[in-house]
């Protein structure tokens, strides 16, 4: 399996690693996870809880433009190193980018998300590069 599927497959798993902080927020708030309705309570989630649901969501949100990206490039057989490193700062861009979220640091993970943002663009633009 070729770098830019396999971080693929991690941008995958990072959207479910990114769930992991809203359990446990949505488990520490007064009355415990709420199974029977989840959204609603993720609503009512404050600060770290908030920007916890904030950080899953965004996951959910960029991973099919990653996902195009790395299929746009595989399909047109644009490979190289520019194609996996692309792909590898994706995923790292990803990771910094929820801690720094769960960490309220607002500015610096604007810009660590158009890291991100600008590597699914060029991945979607490498056969033409």
């Amino acid at each position: 399996m070729s770098i830019p599927f396999w971080c693929l497959f991690i941008a995958a798993l990072l959207i479910y690693l990114a769930k992991a902080p809203v359990a446990k927020a949505m488990s520490e708030e007064g009355r415990g996870y709420d199974n029977r309705n989840p959204r609603a309570q993720q609503a009512r989630l404050a600060g770290f809880g908030a920007r916890a649901v904030a950080a899953h969501q965004n996951s959910i949100e960029i991973f099919p433009l990653f996902a195009a990206g790395v299929l746009m490039a595989h399909v047109t057989q644009t490979q190289g190193l520019f194609v996996d490193l692309l792909a590898i700062v994706f995923i790292v861009s990803r990771v910094v980018y929820l801690f720094l979220y769960w960490n309220d640091k607002a500015t610096l993970r604007s810009l660590v998300w158009v890291i991100g943002l600008v590597c699914c663009l060029l991945l979607m633009l490498s056969p033409a590069l």
